[in-house]
């Protein structure tokens, strides 16, 4: 691999988590409309945008080989239907959290989910905790305990982002699939289900319909959904095949951290004391554990998907 190569391994993936960071910026626009309409339509015009991405990088008939080859058996087929469930479930209610004020919360969610990944493959694939593993998960335990212990309430937004995704990470482990290929099946499986959706809820007399030509603003955003999710994930596609795996585990940081900002910074969200002492426990656990990480071969990659 060339220096330059290295290079723009880098800026693509660091672009691409930019992009996801900024992610609440652009389903703030939408706030107007139910997250479960914004879901719909986002499953739906990310399958449209990613077979023209499919087509453009001639992929297409990649794509028809991996759908036959997983459908042909029950297992990576079940596994496929489930990741395709549990990121429509992580759309979701990361649409939600940002339409309800819980952007702050969302970060959280992205934050702990890289620890609550190894509790995942400690629990379903029989790995074992490092010493680093088990202090860093032990420091963000303390700190979304004092946090819950604090407001009496349990981050749910947090948990179920990070659960999610950290679930929806171990079926596509089980699948074995390119993140490109792997996103477009995974909305047309959930697109039948979303025009349904649709269909059923533009019927509805009382329901004031958003995409509509009289709001082609409106229209337009609900149609940029597939672009705003295809595009950070092909820089990203690009990135991860000229950089590192520890790189990307630095990086990675990179989207909670402005969703962080974000919430703090412009929609005013309550940040308290004791919100900060969690967050440093927690900061201090993904640091012991992204350092754990760190490896000195350049060749490792990673193939996985920002949810948002």
């Amino acid at each position: 691999m060339t220096q330059s190569d290295y290079k723009t391994g880098i800026l693509a993936a660091t672009f691409a988590y930019i992009l996801w960071g900024i992610l609440p910026l652009y389903w703030k626009l939408l706030e107007p409309v139910s997250a479960a309409e914004v879901l719909a339509h986002r499953i739906i015009w990310s399958l449209l945008f990613m077979l023209l991405i499919l087509t453009w990088k001639r992929q297409l008939r990649v794509g028809l080989t991996e759908l036959k080859r997983i459908f042909s058996n029950w297992k990576p087929a079940i596994g496929m239907i489930l990741a395709s469930c549990f990121i429509s479930l992580n759309w979701f209610v990361f649409i939600w959290a940002v339409s309800h004020d819980r952007v702050i919360e969302a970060s959280l969610g992205y934050y702990i989910n890289p620890l609550l990944n190894v509790i995942l493959s400690f629990l379903f694939l029989k790995e074992r905790f490092t010493r680093y593993q088990m202090f860093a998960i032990g420091f963000a335990f303390i700190g979304v305990t004092i946090m819950t212990s604090y407001y009496g309430v349990v981050p749910w937004v947090a948990f179920v982002l990070a659960l999610s995704f950290g679930i929806y990470g171990l079926m596509k482990k089980l699948v074995q699939v390119g993140a490109m290929v792997g996103l477009t099946i995974e909305t047309l499986l959930m697109t039948p289900f979303a025009l349904i959706f649709i269909i059923w809820l533009y019927r509805q007399p009382t329901y004031t319909q958003a995409f509509t030509m009289e709001n082609l603003t409106m229209s337009g955003l609900l149609i940029g959904a597939g672009a705003v999710t295809a595009i950070p994930l092909l820089l990203f596609a690009i990135g991860a095949r000229r950089i590192s795996l520890s790189l990307i585990g630095f990086l990675q940081y990179i989207g909670p951290t402005i969703m962080l900002f974000l919430g703090i910074s412009l929609y005013n969200e309550p940040f308290s004391l004791v919100q900060f002492i969690s967050f440093i426990f927690i900061w201090i656990g993904l640091f012991i554990f992204t350092i754990s990480k760190v490896k000195p071969s350049p060749k490792n990659i990673v193939q996985t998907q920002n949810a948002q």
